[in-house]
Parts: C-alpha cells; sequence; structure tokens
C-alpha cells in the first residue's frame, strides 16, 4: 500500500492543529512507520538504535484530516546521559500529544522495557494506539495478538516498511483524535471490484454485456476470446461496481504456455485486486476438476464469493436434480459460497446478483467484538469440549479476531486442537455470526512450552 495516492486534500479548518507522537523504545520502527505516515521518506532511519534523539515534527495528512506526526526517540527506563535526555524528549512528546502510537517489535513481542513504557503511558492519561509493527507477513500478524497481555487494547499489525496494514492504522488514528471538523465534502468509497472468473466460454463476456446493457466484451462460441481482463463500470440494483472479465483458466498457471501462460497470470492479478470474485459455471454441463480448481484459487485468494450457474435456460429437470447431487459432491467443502441461478443470454435473474456481492462483501468485513466472541467461545467449549487424548484434552484459553477482508480468528490454547474440532468450532462460527459468501480462517496458537526457569507453563 502506498500512501501518498490514498491522501485527500485537506478540508481542516485553520486553527489547532491535533498531534500524534509515536513513542517505542530503540529500534522497533518509529522512523519508518512516520515515513509511511507522511508519505516521503524524510525521517532518518538506520538499523543501528539511537539515530532519533529529539522529538521531530512533520505535516501529515489522512483522509482529508490534517494532523502534526512526532518522531521521537526511543525510550528506555532508568536511563541514564544522552539516553536520559533522549527519553525525556519523548516523555514531553507524549504530555503534548492528542494522541499516542505505542510502537512494539511483532517479530520479538512485549518486553520488560515495553511493560516500564505502558506504565508511563497510562499516568500520561493519553489515548494510545498499541502499533504491532514489522508484522511482514500472515504469520507475523496472527502472532501479534498475545500484545493484547499489554492491557492496551487490540494490537494494530502493520508493516511500516512495506505498507501493510498502515491505511487501517491510520483511520483509527482519525477516530481517537479529538472533535474531528466535519468534512464539506464527503469522500466516498469508489466502486466495489468483482472479478467475472470461470473456466472458458461459461458466459463472462455474456454476463458482463448483460450487466453492462452494451456489448464491452467480444463474445464468441469459440472458447479463449477474453485474454486480458476487461475492466468496466456498471450500473447493478442502483449501485456502481468495477467489474473485471477475466480470460477463462483451462490449466494450472505453471502448466500453461504462451498467450494462456500470460492470460492467467492477469486473470490471477485480477483475482487479487478484487473485493468479490463472481464465480461462472455451466450450468447446463457437469461440474468440472477445473470449475473446482478455479473456485478453490479463488478461496486461497481470500476474496468473497458469489458462485453463478450460468446457462440455466438450458437446464431441464433432470440436469436439474444432476446439479444439486453435483453441488452436494463437489462444492461440499464450500458451502457457505452464495449461489444463483442466471441467464445471461435471456437476464434470467441477474438482477439477484447484487444483493448476493452485498451480502458476501458484508460478511467478508464483519468484525466480531472480542469480548462477544469470547463469551459466545465460552459457552460452546463448556457445551461441547474438546476431546481427551492421552489423559487430558487441550483448553481454549481465549480467542481474538486478528483482521477482515477475509475474517480471520485465532484461538489461542494450552495445546493443538483436533483438525475435526478446529473444524467443529468455525462451523459453529459460521452458524452464530454468518459469515456467507466468504471464507473464514480460524488458526490455533499452542501456548509454548518453557525450559526450567522460564515463565510460562508447560501444556496441559
Amino acid at each position: 500500500m502506498t500512501l501518498p495516492s490514498e491522501i485527500a486534500v485537506s478540508t481542516e479548518p485553520t486553527g489547532y492543529i491535533p498531534v500524534v507522537a509515536v513513542v517505542g523504545r530503540p529500534n522497533v520502527g518509529k522512523s519508518t512507520l512516520v515515513n509511511r505516515i507522511i508519505g516521503r521518506r524524510q525521517a532518518v532511519v538506520e538499523d543501528t538504535p539511537g539515530v532519533t534523539r529529539d522529538r521531530v515534527p512533520y505535516d501529515a495528512n489522512w483522509s482529508g484530516r490534517q494532523f502534526t506526526v512526532v518522531d521521537t526517540g526511543g525510550w528506555e527506563p532508568d536511563a541514564r546521559d544522552r539516553a536520559a535526555a533522549i527519553a525525556a524528549q519523548a516523555e514531553s512528546a507524549v504530555a503534548t500529544a492528542d494522541v499516542v502510537l505505542f510502537v512494539v517489535d511483532a517479530t520479538v513481542g512485549a518486553t520488560d522495557v515495553d511493560e516500564a513504557a505502558v506504565k508511563m503511558l497510562r499516568r500520561s492519561a493519553k489515548p494510545v494506539l498499541l502499533v504491532a509493527n514489522k508484522a511482514d507477513n500472515n504469520n507475523i500478524e496472527l502472532e501479534s495478538a498475545t500484545l493484547w497481555s499489554l492491557g492496551l487494547g487490540q494490537p494494530h499489525p502493520v508493516s511500516a516498511l512495506h505498507g501493510r496494514g498502515s491505511g487501517d492504522l491510520l483511520d483509527a488514528v482519525l477516530d481517537a483524535l479529538p472533535s474531528p471538523p466535519p468534512i464539506t465534502e464527503p469522500t466516498e468509497r469508489g466502486p466495489r471490484r468483482v472479478a467475472l472468473v470461470g473456466r472458458p466460454n461459461v458466459g463472462k463476456s455474456s454476463l458482463l454485456n448483460r450487466l453492462a446493457r452494451e456489448e464491452r466484451a467480444v463474445v464468441d462460441a469459440v472458447a479463449g476470446t477474453t485474454v486480458d481482463p476487461v475492466d468496466s463500470l456498471v450500473q447493478i440494483g442502483g449501485e456502481t461496481w468495477q467489474l473485471v472479465d477475466t480470460a477463462g483458466l483451462r490449466k494450472r498457471v505453471g502448466k500453461a504456455s504462451g498467450t494462456e501462460y500470460y492470460a492467467s497470470l492477469r486473470t490471477a492479478a485480477a483475482i487479487e485486486a478484487a473485493e468479490v470474485a463472481v464465480v461462472l459455471f455451466d450450468a447446463s454441463e457437469p461440474i468440472s476438476e477445473q470449475d473446482q480448481r478455479i473456485i478453490g484459487m479463488v478461496v486461497e485468494s481470500g476474496r468473497a464469493v458469489v458462485i453463478a450457474f450460468n446457462k440455466w435456460d438450458l437446464v431441464d429437470d433432470d440436469r436439474r436434480y444432476l446439479l444439486s447431487k453435483e453441488v452436494d459432491r463437489e462444492l461440499r467443502r464450500i458451502p457457505w459460497a452464495l449461489r444463483v441461478n442466471i441467464s445471461a443470454q435471456t437476464g434470467r435473474a441477474v438482477d439477484k446478483l447484487a444483493p448476493a456481492l452485498r451480502t458476501a462483501l458484508d460478511s467478508w468485513e464483519t468484525r466480531v467484538p472480542t469480548g462477544q466472541l469470547n463469551q459466545w467461545l465460552t459457552a460452546l467449549v463448556q457445551e461441547t469440549p474438546h476431546p481427551v487424548r492421552g489423559g487430558r484434552a487441550p483448553r481454549i484459553l481465549f480467542a481474538t479476531q486478528a483482521g477482515t477482508r477475509p475474517p480471520r480468528f485465532v484461538l489461542f490454547t494450552t495445546a493443538p486442537l483436533d483438525a475435526g474440532y478446529q473444524r467443529f468450532v468455525e462451523r459453529k462460527l459460521r452458524e452464530e455470526f454468518g459469515f456467507e459468501g466468504s471464507p473464514v480462517e480460524v488458526s490455533v496458537k499452542p501456548r509454548k512450552r518453557q525450559g526450567p526457569g522460564g515463565r510460562g507453563k508447560p501444556h496441559g
């Protein structure tokens, strides 16, 4: 994510500009985060701790809100000499700030210095957002949930170096700033991005043309007419959507060659750029291995899913019966995927696409409050505990939602869970909170064993 392109023209009225202080122990990436926030490399960044010594303010804005971000040196308790002066500057920045970003290294976790800094921040009585920096991948992002132990609320996993999660963090900063001024012209999110995918000749281009009410894409009975993704803004259900018609996928990307290989790469990129994918099946033909491979690729990408059985005008009663059996057999792993039966040729039921897309996207962006999640999970485990294995049963200590788009949940446990029980929790999670049309990721983080003298407890 590159922040400058996201920054809107400021509509902040003249007068007081709020201040955001960035603090933390040495070498956790404070200056890198400041550079990410201001959208340019201005704060000096080196791997050597102690490069930043004074409070250094920079002008910043996000979504039309102007503020000052203050970079500080590394804070340490009981610091002496120059380190004491640096720590004093950081504490002064906290005292004058409206919001504090407390940066922790997510790859290391909470340290004694971090815990001491939390005590200092609590004395300041300022709003504090906990930033789990260096969360460069999903594994580290999930691990950052352990920082709840610092008692500062939800950690915000980001990668200041790569921009991962920085937009969500800045949205949280704006929410925490005092008395935000009114925006003269409310900014609206752009059209939702929808990828039309499927094997060749299932009717992707025909559907795009039907929705656009004009010939936006070339349609031919010969499979493989579409090579480059065709991008179009269309009105569906009174809302503008950005649809991308993609090349039909015949083979795995690694087995394709020539034009088909590059078309497959562009299709994969279109799926990654989309928020929701409409996977088209030819309802008049049996569900093929390639159909299953394509929908598996979409699910693995983490996008919301709507399955459209096209060419429904060609389906008779016998085929309808066979198709229901195929769905139960071939798509049993994704019973949560929304399904619509349409005909791009006749226009049958294409108006059902918009409600399905909205439902899938709402599920994709759903966040369950931590308190509500753990209250439900406690009742579930009490009613159906984990089976006893080897004389003892793993316990789920607590759970948290690590992210959205798609929803990702982490279960912190005393020991690994059986795969069957993990699937049971996911199934019950869907029954309780919905998530129709969206994949849901449930991962388990067993408590680590500690050797003699360690602070942790053994599994059990």
